[in-house]
């Protein structure tokens, strides 16, 4: 049986709630990715997005310098645990319509992330159902 374990990714970058918008998109940039978590401290509180800090931020005139993470994160987390098999992680993707989910240990601690991607190369569940219900449309930002 594959497990989260197997196949998230175990180092996972974070944003804090008082970092700006710029930081998050230069992290973002450097890393070659498209969410991160923000956390509150240690504690994890959202995810922002690229696509946040384009729609939530930059389209709607917030200056990117000095507007924070905090005023355009999503604050629902959506997570799983390591232990969780791939098909029940594929279910929350779809009902959730998230592409990412935080992989969280019993003490609510950042162990991984998990991408509709990585279950899509990494294994052989098919994603086909998750990727049609993740990607219906859901309403405008």
């Amino acid at each position: 049986m594959t497990t989260i374990s197997d196949l998230m990714t175990r180092e996972v970058s974070v944003v804090q709630l008082s970092d700006a918008l710029q930081t998050a998109a230069r992290r973002l940039r450097d890393l070659n990715i498209g969410a991160l978590p923000v956390c509150d401290g240690e504690t994890v509180v959202g995810m922002v997005t690229d696509r946040d800090i384009a729609v939530r931020g930059v389209a709607a005139g917030l200056d990117p310098a000095e507007a924070l993470v905090s005023d355009v994160m999503t604050d629902e987390v959506h997570a799983c645990a390591p232990s969780d098999r791939v098909e029940a992680a594929l279910q929350q993707m779809g009902d959730a319509q998230v592409r990412r989910l935080l992989v969280l240990d019993a003490d609510r601690r950042i162990a991984g992330i998990v991408s509709l991607g990585d279950l899509a190369t990494r294994q052989s569940v098919p994603t086909d159902r998750a990727l049609r219900e993740i990607s219906e449309p859901g309403p405008a930002a």
